[in-house]
């Protein structure tokens, strides 16, 4: 256990990534940088993080705002509900006074689970728990050869077991980001060079050559297709029509043009049936877009409207120069890279 820890503080020591939000001890600015980096990767995250930071700097500043504000920055980092659980348990720690430093009271937060919470214990109060994401069951499943499957709860029960019995409560914050930098920079997933391993004599899965097959996983989860046909209808005097999703599906909240879901896809004749009457352009064909468990085939129509008829559609106009106003999916920023060169500079960039 000594050396293990011994071992990973001298690497961090070393190695250890130099970003931002290790640079305080604020609990707000570490929570907002592990949330953005729930699903997201570092390189990633480092630019989103310093925009989300820079409009909302304080708690109080992002409790306060709307959430169309939240969403657009947060805009192509996806997983929408992030940005939404933390608006609302931004609201709920202000209306408790600021930022809770008990570990119970932050993972009560909306949003919160065990890790987040206790990351942002350990970072910004030095408490003594450990951290358990995608790189520590790595990390712990490869040196200590467990094969107890990561996504059972027989297995998340070992796995806490084993990184609480590691940490070493005089150096929890330390240790938690040396060990989950461990797993994202040495104990890669994929190709790890074990010969330039600190752990490597220690490592069982190493020494029984099992490497690639561990952390173990007892479930992969289907991927389902859906078949979206987008209509971009567009009046003469360059307003465009807007929906809010709503709720019980992805991209709760962010906005879109008006959609056609269908079981396959739609031929040109069936679209035609469907949309208003005026001049019916395929903008874009097909453009597939994947999501943790989705995979979204969507094609574009743009209908140029002749009159102000009433349409079956309801929604927002919105002016094209005013996209940039409103969180879209990233799914709809691309398709409106290939639709914007068909009407000139009004179609702004998102």
């Amino acid at each position: 256990m000594h050396d293990f820890a011994s071992i990973l503080l001298k690497w961090y020591a070393r190695e250890g990534r130099d970003l931002p939000w290790r640079q305080t001890r604020d609990p707000y600015l570490i929570w907002v940088s592990e949330v953005i980096l729930q699903q997201t990767r570092v390189q990633q995250g480092l630019d989103y993080y310093r925009r989300f930071v820079e409009r909302f700097p304080t708690l109080e500043h992002l409790a306060l705002a709307s959430e169309d504000e939240v969403l657009r920055q947060w805009q192509g980092l996806g997983y929408y509900s992030r940005a939404r659980n933390m608006l609302a348990a931004a609201r709920q720690m202000r209306a408790l006074g600021g930022f809770p430093r008990d570990y119970e009271q932050i993972r009560g937060l909306r949003g919160i689970g065990d890790y987040t919470a206790a990351a942002v214990a350990s970072f910004a109060f030095d408490a003594p728990y450990a951290v358990l994401d995608g790189n520590v069951y790595r990390v712990l499943a490869r040196v200590f050869g467990i094969e107890t499957p990561i996504d059972t709860a027989r297995g998340q029960h070992e796995f806490r077991a084993l990184a609480r019995e590691m940490l070493p409560a005089a150096h929890s914050s330390r240790y938690n980001q040396a060990i989950m930098d461990f797993g994202a920079v040495q104990c890669i997933p994929h190709s790890p060079d074990c010969g330039a391993c600190p752990l490597a004599e220690m490592c069982l899965a190493r020494a029984e050559g099992r490497v690639g097959d561990l952390p173990a996983k007892q479930r992969r989860t289907a991927v389902h297709d859906r078949f979206f046909t987008y209509l971009y209808l567009r009046r003469p005097d360059g307003c465009v029509l807007l929906q809010r999703r709503q709720g019980g599906d992805i991209w709760q909240g962010l906005y879109q043009f008006p959609l056609l879901e269908s079981p396959r896809p739609l031929q040109p004749s069936e679209v035609e049936r469907q949309a208003p009457a005026g001049r019916l352009t395929c903008a874009v064909q097909e453009m597939t877009h994947i999501l943790s468990h989705q995979r979204l085939h969507a094609a574009c129509y743009v209908v140029e409207l002749t009159e102000t008829e009433e349409l079956a559609f309801s929604g927002i106009w919105v002016d094209e120069a005013s996209f940039g106003d409103y969180a879209m999916p990233r799914l709809l920023e691309r398709m409106l890279e290939k639709i914007r060169p068909m009407f000139g500079a009004d179609v702004k960039k998102v």
